[in-house]
């Protein structure tokens, strides 16, 4: 089997899962913590990403099952830790705040107007490129 046809069944099953994960499976209390300084903050932060992470495992290894790809479990578990490390990142929130102030994007980052949050798309547009990653990683 190719590893571009792996990669084309991992991508939008790592894709769907994050979705699921971050607006259905996500509580209302992680959401609004993890963010936060201090431990508070942190624990919200982990609990959503283990969350996150289970999701996304339950959904790659299903979904590649049902549909006969085998993916090597190796790859997987890199995938997943790398998925899981930089949705921590990003869902502190701090950190890409600074990467956006750092890269130019201040304004865009703060943005909460016109039916936009800039923080959110910046948000996804992390996650998306780091599930590509993971993809990619996954197809080895």
């Amino acid at each position: 089997m190719s590893r571009a046809r792996r990669f084309a069944v991992a991508y939008p099953l790592l894709r769907a899962a994050a979705d699921i994960a971050d607006h259905w499976v996500q509580s209302d209390h992680q959401a609004a913590t993890k963010g936060q300084s201090g431990a508070a903050g942190r624990r919200a932060c982990a609990a959503h990403v283990a969350s996150y992470t289970a999701v996304q495992a339950v959904v790659l290894l299903g979904g590649a099952r049902l549909l006969g790809v085998r993916l090597r479990p190796g790859p997987v578990a890199a995938a997943l830790a790398l998925s899981a490390a930089t949705h921590y990142v990003a869902d502190r929130r701090e950190p890409l705040r600074r990467l956006a102030d750092a890269t130019g994007k201040e304004r865009f980052v703060r943005l909460a107007d016109h039916g936009l949050n800039g923080g959110y798309l910046l948000d996804q547009a992390w996650h998306h490129a780091f599930e590509t990653c993971a993809a990619i990683i996954a197809s080895a």
